[in-house]
């Protein structure tokens, strides 16, 4: 019995993938971070009991931030992408968002959202 050896070679590209808690604007250094379950101490530091409250039904939706937004959101899953990009991050309920100034994106909601949320003024 004789045996033939074969080898294979296989070019595989890798991208350097961004990190499951941010998703980044392929046009710029413009990011989403989360803070999964953050604290109650945390939420009262913030008065998020005092923020106005938004929600959406599920769907796509085409986003642009004109302020930096900060958002708990209650309930709710989303994937956002960033313009340009086939990344995503993913986030939903008990996660505290924050979208950069500047920051294009869709939104693809899988779950209703109920969120509250705060925009920054554009002096600060």
């Amino acid at each position: 019995m004789s045996y033939k050896f074969v080898h294979y070679i296989i070019f595989v590209q890798f991208s350097s993938p961004t990190p499951p808690s941010m998703a980044a604007d392929s046009n710029s250094n413009l990011r989403i971070t989360i803070e999964s379950n953050p604290s109650e101490s945390r939420l009262a530091e913030l008065n998020i009991k005092y923020w106005p409250k938004w929600g959406c039904s599920p769907g796509k939706y085409q986003l642009k931030f004109d302020a930096e937004e900060t958002c708990y959101l209650l309930k709710g899953k989303v994937k956002a992408y960033p313009k340009g990009s086939s990344d995503f991050v993913e986030f939903g309920a008990g996660d505290l968002v924050t979208i950069p100034k500047g920051f294009y994106c869709t939104w693809d909601v899988s779950i209703a959202v109920d969120k509250y949320y705060k925009f920054e003024s554009s002096s600060s």
